[in-house]
């Protein structure tokens, strides 16, 4: 293509982008309104909110739900039996558990009634115990997945095949910022676990990636140690006058591109420079924790002091939350148990225990929780029977996607109360007769349904969020069926 034939491609482009009324300006406006440029049907939210914020605590490796919420009495008089066929039916295991035999594994924690609606908790999870009438659990959870890999990118990004956005960029991407000077979007990735650190399950940056929705939605994961964010701080010798001057400049010749080639990723560009310019300021003032009061310090214990900490990116979450950042993703990792899961567990739960019940406690007490909606959940669950060793005091389990629990909280979500239920060998999903299922009807609560109900609580219709990628309308949900949770909502 010669020069003339250039120019005329660039005038055309501006010229369409003039006459269609969505310029780059526009696009721009679009996006920080919290608005989509295809249609007035899309228009964000769809309805009153019951939340403005969601900080997710995922637990990466998936905790086993028999040890700390489910609770099966009955499984005390089965240890060792084997499991029955009817209640296995058929269902694909993973290769750690072809083949052998399946024996029945009770677990060795006592369970006790918690709070007013008398939800059965482990004895792992004290500090937790105190807040449940603010805690909602979904007991009849499951999903697609038996591995790691794809239960993760399922639950994160509403798909096992990966390259799909994730539901904090898509949040970001439909509702827009509430805070000029932060991300809509922050990772924090817990860097100390005290339960299992050899079988620890890789986190990706596609977990909380883009996908195909414009990059300006990523995530930003901070860091445990240095700058919070890579490359936050100027160079040697190089002032923050100076540094506005080149972003400026910089700026102004990405703006002269933009117009010529009508990519608006150049705009991603020029909006992240100056987002970045706009942290050196916020980002040190959000994670210097030397104000916050001793009593506050001691809510989330002394593992509060220690950088990257769970107890840290609680009480940073908190701050974020005050701040108006519009989803924060607290990954805690370790809780893949398939052997000496008893000492491994107590430790794992000993992490975030205190933490999470902090953070609860003082999202609630500055009225924060009301509008916030906190989300606790692993990518699948845990077998009943056993993995490794077996006696009452040492056990693994496998993975299991038919049955796990989830817990929510505040955000206009109910407290003190349990959605759906399992068979006796928390096998199962089943219903009020006890049998087996997955319709949501019966109570059962898809991933999918999760989600979908996550959006609804930000005013957002899920089957309505989309964005147009080849060939599709694309959401979070996907094209399978999802609904939402109502009987847990307000």
């Amino acid at each position: 293509m010669d020069l003339a034939q250039q120019l005329s491609t660039l005038a055309e482009r501006r010229h369409f982008l003039r006459q269609t009324g969505v310029g780059l300006g526009a696009i721009a406006m679009n996006r920080l309104c919290g608005r989509q440029t295809h249609g007035e049907e899309s228009a964000l939210p769809h309805f009153a909110p019951k939340a403005k914020r969601v900080i997710f605590l995922f637990m990466a490796g998936a905790p086993s739900q028999l040890d700390l919420y489910d609770y099966k009495p009955g499984l005390a008089d089965k240890f060792k039996q084997p499991l029955p066929d009817e209640v296995r039916d058929g269902q694909r295991l993973t290769a750690m558990t072809t083949g052998k035999t399946h024996l029945v594994q009770p677990s060795m924690f006592k369970f006790a009634q918690q709070g007013e609606g008398g939800l059965w908790m482990s004895e792992l999870l004290p500090q937790l115990s105190t807040v449940a009438d603010d805690l909602c659990f979904i007991k009849s959870m499951h999903t697609d997945a038996i591995n790691h890999d794809p239960g993760k990118t399922l639950i994160c990004t509403g798909s096992e095949i990966p390259g799909k956005p994730s539901l904090g960029a898509w949040l970001s991407y439909g509702l827009g910022a509430m805070n000029r000077d932060l991300p809509d979007f922050i990772v924090l990735n817990s860097a100390f676990w005290s339960g299992d650190k050899v079988n620890v399950q890789a986190l990706y940056s596609r977990l909380w990636g883009t996908g195909f929705l414009p990059s300006r939605h990523q995530g930003v994961l901070f860091q445990a140690a240095g700058d919070p964010v890579l490359f936050l701080s100027n160079p040697g010798g190089v002032s923050r006058r100076g540094r506005k001057a080149m972003l400026d400049l910089v700026g102004r010749l990405n703006a002269r591109h933009a117009e010529e080639i009508g990519d608006p990723e150049i705009q991603t560009t020029i909006a992240q420079q100056e987002m970045a310019f706009r942290m050196q300021a916020s980002v040190p003032e959000l994670t210097d924790i030397s104000g916050e009061p001793e009593h506050i310090l001691e809510l989330y214990g002394d593992e509060v002091h220690k950088s990257g900490s769970f107890a840290r990116n609680c009480l940073l979450a908190r701050r974020m939350v005050e701040r108006n950042v519009r989803f924060i993703q607290l990954y805690h990792r370790g809780w893949d148990h398939h052997s000496n899961l008893p000492r491994k567990m107590r430790a794992q739960a000993g992490d975030i225990d205190r933490p999470a019940a902090a953070l609860v406690k003082d999202l609630k007490r500055r009225g924060l929780l009301a509008d916030t909606l906190v989300v606790c959940s692993g990518e699948f669950g845990r077998t009943v029977y056993c993995q490794g060793k077996q006696t009452r005091e040492d056990y693994g389990r496998d993975h299991h996607p038919r049955c796990f629990t989830a817990w929510l909280a505040g955000g206009g979500i109910r407290g003190g109360i349990s959605h759906g239920q399992t068979d006796e060998y928390s096998y199962n999903v089943v219903d009020q007769d006890g049998r087996k299922t997955t319709r949501f009807e019966d109570d059962a609560v898809h991933v999918r349904d999760l989600n979908a109900t996550i959006l609804h609580q930000l005013g957002i219709d899920h089957q309505r969020l989309t964005f147009p990628f080849q060939g599709l309308d694309q959401k979070l949900t996907g094209v399978v069926e999802a609904h939402v949770v109502k009987k847990i909502l307000v």
